[in-house]
């Protein structure tokens, strides 16, 4: 294979708190040294949350406007991505940091179930998102949790919804939503590829699944996410020391399938992104 594995880390999320591991970055000033040491390491995006002081999550535009520009300065040309997930707060405040203009953001297109509840995006908001999407320039990363987020995506794209060429990310292992499961996987690879030729795509794999869907998702031609927000752990017994650690284990699994680890500038190229300043 030809193209590079572009590496995203997802340094902290909404969930993972220092009690499962302290190496989990929760301030803006921890996010910005670890998501370094994971560009460092090789990751050309980061999947950014924001965090309160007492570890719970954060919509606050003023912490993504501070973990931008410590990003900027700190990882040049590095591909910022913030999440506009439900956990973080509700309706349109989910997208209260777009008018920032981050490079890219998340953006779940339909609902599922979650381990303790449902991760609901309704149609009025998820038109929303990407409405104000297109009207700041923010390329969507869209998140499939289900098949039918692939094809919701696909029908966004042709009303125009979602601009240029649409990267979709696979999201398997998380309890109640769609399990790591082979077959199931590579049809979500054959159902991009018949939808979207030629687009990119990615996987993250939760928990014990992320090593697998790493595996996976490199071998089989695509790009890969891994970090601290889907799994704490390298092993069963072994705490992960960082998000670098993590990133350099995905490294690792791009030399075994013979894999370039994508620069900043091919990563971006691959996305459709504007080059760094």
């Amino acid at each position: 294979m030809t193209e590079p594995c572009i590496i995203c880390v997802a340094i902290t999320g909404s969930l993972p708190t220092k009690a499962n591991n302290p190496a989990v970055p929760i301030s803006v000033d921890e996010q910005i040294e670890s998501t370094q040491a994971a560009f460092e390491a090789g990751a050309t995006i980061c999947h950014a949350h924001v965090r309160n002081d007492d570890e719970t999550p954060s919509s606050d535009p003023e912490k993504f406007a501070r973990l931008k520009e410590g990003l900027e300065k700190h990882c040049p040309g590095m591909i910022i991505q913030f999440s506009t997930g439900g956990r973080s707060g509700a309706g349109k405040t989910r997208g209260g940091m777009l008018p920032l203009r981050p490079d890219m953001a998340s953006l779940s297109v339909g609902s599922n179930n979650f381990p303790t509840r449902v991760y609901e995006n309704p149609p009025d908001l998820v038109d929303w998102l990407a409405a104000e999407m297109v009207t700041y320039g923010v390329k969507p990363e869209i998140e499939a949790f289900d098949l039918s987020h692939i094809l919701k995506a696909a029908e966004m794209h042709k009303k125009g919804q979602i601009k240029d060429t649409p990267y979709v990310q696979f999201v398997m292992g998380v309890k109640n939503a769609m399990p790591a499961d082979q077959e199931v996987f590579d049809f979500y690879v054959k159902t991009v590829n018949r939808l979207f030729p030629g687009a990119p795509w990615c996987a993250a794999g939760i928990g014990a699944q992320q090593e697998v869907l790493n595996h996976w998702a490199i071998s089989a031609g695509g790009h890969a996410r891994t970090g601290l927000e889907d799994n704490v752990r390298l092993d069963r017994h072994t705490l992960a020391p960082s998000n670098a650690g993590l990133v350099r284990r995905t490294v690792e699994i791009c030399a075994r399938y013979d894999r370039r680890v994508a620069t900043v500038e091919q990563a971006r190229a691959i996305l459709g992104l504007k080059a760094a300043p």
